[in-house]
């Protein structure tokens, strides 16, 4: 999963004349994942719980490993003396946290009430997985889509510090107070900041450093040159390894209850998809309109349309259960993210040659 930032923005079947077996056939090995998951999960007597009890401070270890190993690749690519070039960026990053903080919430909020009205179990499940905003697979899809990688890491880690402070905050806003206001059923969240704070720690922190320190070592020891061409295409196929593993464990965890439940997966999976389309064609058309650049445009729309699905179960599990209707919503949000999000990394190298060349 290895592609040059620097490749000139040719159209998209230049781009995937470059890609590896691996990233060319993507979307056939992410669905093949999910269906060994969905078919584990069903003929295998008790490996959920099993999978579920396999935690330690709500994280679940095999699910950690697999994010670990699937990010740590993506993030010892970057190139951590370009930052400060994003961190001047005063537009991506005020546009990155209102899109995700105000707009994102408030569009689930919309549409599980829409659709889920009936259903407030699942309605609340969604609420929550809008709440949890872009972190670890959204560094993945903004790789594959040859978004700004420095801009990817700079926004997620921006947005997952926001997320320690305001999730808890939010919650409450739009399971209990909003609700009241319009006259709705409340479901109130209670969501210990430790457990939120954790996440961040795990799914973020740990490969931020070791990709860092990878960087900082491997240049130092190799060169630049050396570093990116001979060591990287070595290290970057784990990523796609780890994506599939955590795939196959996050639909190995719900296998029966989805497929013994197909309605109750589709009402989900109707405002999810209404969600992530909304989502990243207006984030997309948004960056397009304000005239950045294509790397810039991709990564917010993907950093804007990606969810924390790994804090939204955890959250769930730990709130109302392992066999919730919460929890399904939240196992239900990758069922329907991670192919959406692949068919959007196709769009938008598709629509690559419509932006000039990114000024470097």
């Amino acid at each position: 999963m290895v592609r040059s930032q620097e490749a000139s923005p040719a159209g998209a079947g230049s781009v995937a004349a470059k890609m590896s077996v691996l990233d060319r056939f993507l979307a056939v090995w992410i669905l093949l994942a999910m269906a060994v998951g969905l078919g584990l999960g069903r003929v295998v007597p008790g490996l959920d719980e099993f999978l579920a009890s396999l935690e330690v401070g709500g994280i679940s270890l095999p699910i950690a490993v697999g994010l670990l190993v699937m990010m740590y690749p993506v993030l010892a690519k970057v190139r951590y003396d370009r930052l400060d070039t994003v961190t001047r960026d005063r537009r991506l990053l005020v546009s990155s946290l209102v899109i995700n903080w105000l707009v994102g919430p408030a569009v689930m909020f919309a549409l599980a009430w829409i659709f889920l009205a009936d259903l407030p179990e699942y309605r609340t499940g969604l609420i929550i997985v809008g709440l949890a905003r872009c972190i670890a697979m959204v560094i993945i899809w903004n790789d594959l889509a040859c978004g700004n990688r420095e801009a990817a890491a700079v926004l997620v880690a921006l947005n997952s510090v926001f997320q320690v402070l305001v999730f808890g905050l939010l919650g409450w806003f739009y399971l209990d107070l909003l609700p009241g206001w319009l006259g709705l059923d409340t479901g109130g969240l209670e969501v210990s900041p430790w457990l939120i704070a954790v996440n961040v720690v795990v799914f973020l922190g740990i490969p931020l450093v070791a990709g860092f320190l990878t960087r900082h070592v491997g240049e130092r020891r190799l060169g630049r040159e050396r570093y990116e061409s001979g060591f990287l295409p070595r290290i970057g196929p784990w990523a796609l390894y780890g994506l599939l593993f955590t795939i196959v464990l996050l639909f190995a965890l719900q296998g029966e209850t989805i497929t013994s439940q197909p309605l109750d997966v589709v009402r989900i999976a109707v405002p999810l998809l209404a969600y992530f389309v909304i989502m990243w064609f207006g984030t997309f058309a948004f960056g397009k309109a304000a005239r950045m650049s294509y790397d810039r445009t991709t990564t917010l729309a993907f950093t804007a349309a990606g969810n924390n699905f790994e804090l939204a179960i955890a959250v769930a599990i730990a709130t109302f259960g392992v066999t919730s209707g919460q929890a399904l919503a939240g196992v239900v949000g990758p069922l329907i993210e991670v192919p959406v999000l692949v068919a959007l990394v196709y769009v938008s190298l598709a629509w690559r040659k419509r932006f000039a060349p990114a000024r470097r």
